[in-house]
């Protein structure tokens, strides 16, 4: 059982896991120092636990402790108990789900172990926007992919903001980064996948062409301003389209992702 433990002072140092969450840079110095992520709100904290994320502490106010207290109850992690308004002087922003989590991170798992019995793949280069990356993982889980495989720039999906954006879904699909990313492509196609990759090239083709009658597929994105890189558009199996209405060219990553999945989903 957790051990709750109330604070009434916001410059406790057994809070700092929790501290100036609006700081991007900061928290991603903290989290990497100390090997620890985020998880905030009640759905999203179950999740992560559930999905065999050790906790370090929780934090939350006291009418979210009966929502969580199958949770609380499986873990020995301390739980720091305070007021809303006290958690808003810690954490810099008004907490309004009511629980955060800080969790273990674990280390990247192997390819081979991410693509066992996979069929569908989401591959993502160079997203810089976490809210961006949750989105597609959200999507991902909701429409039938595997696992996601991020190249080395990517944001990270087990920042706050990812987590959250995501609805928990980085805790459900297996993900990894891909260290030798200039083969990527190549090593994904003679593991048998048909690598599509989403883009405004001559020759793409509609998605739906694309991906036709392929059995294994990876479905590959770019980045939210250029897109994919020249090195990448040339050496995906097919290069294909979201057919859109004149005078429009595409969509925003997130949501290419969304309609890109459920075209794929439906091969």
């Amino acid at each position: 059982m957790a051990r709750l433990i109330e604070v009434d002072d916001p410059t406790d140092p057994r809070l700092a896991d929790y501290r100036d969450l609006r700081d991007v840079q900061l928290r991603r110095a903290l989290e990497t120092e100390h090997g620890l992520f985020l998880a905030e709100g009640e759905k999203v904290v179950r999740r992560a636990v559930e999905g065999g994320f050790t906790p370090r502490s929780f934090l939350m106010a006291p009418r979210w402790l009966d929502g969580l207290a199958d949770v609380l109850s499986r873990s020995d992690a301390p739980c720091y108990v305070l007021s809303e308004e006290l958690a808003e002087q810690v954490t810099g922003f008004h907490v309004h789900r009511g629980a955060l989590a800080s969790l273990h991170r674990q280390p990247d798992p192997p390819l081979d172990a991410v693509l066992d019995g996979a069929r569908f793949v989401l591959v993502l280069e160079d997203l810089v926007d976490h809210a961006n990356v949750g989105a597609a993982f959200r999507s991902g889980a909701a429409l039938g992919v595997d696992a996601v495989l991020l190249g080395p720039r990517c944001a990270d999906p087990l920042y706050r903001r990812a987590v959250k954006v995501s609805m928990g879904a980085v805790f459900a699909l297996p993900w990894t980064r891909v260290p030798d990313w200039y083969d990527a492509l190549p090593t994904l196609s003679a593991r048998g996948f048909t690598t599509v990759a989403l883009t405004l090239a001559p020759d793409a083709v509609p998605l739906e062409e694309a991906v036709a009658g392929r059995d294994r597929v990876a479905l590959v994105l770019g980045s939210e301003g250029h897109g994919l890189t020249t090195r990448w558009e040339e050496s995906a199996d097919h290069r294909a389209i979201i057919p859109m209405a004149a005078g429009i060219d595409s969509l925003n990553v997130a949501a290419a992702a969304a309609v890109a999945c459920y075209v794929t989903a439906r091969r």
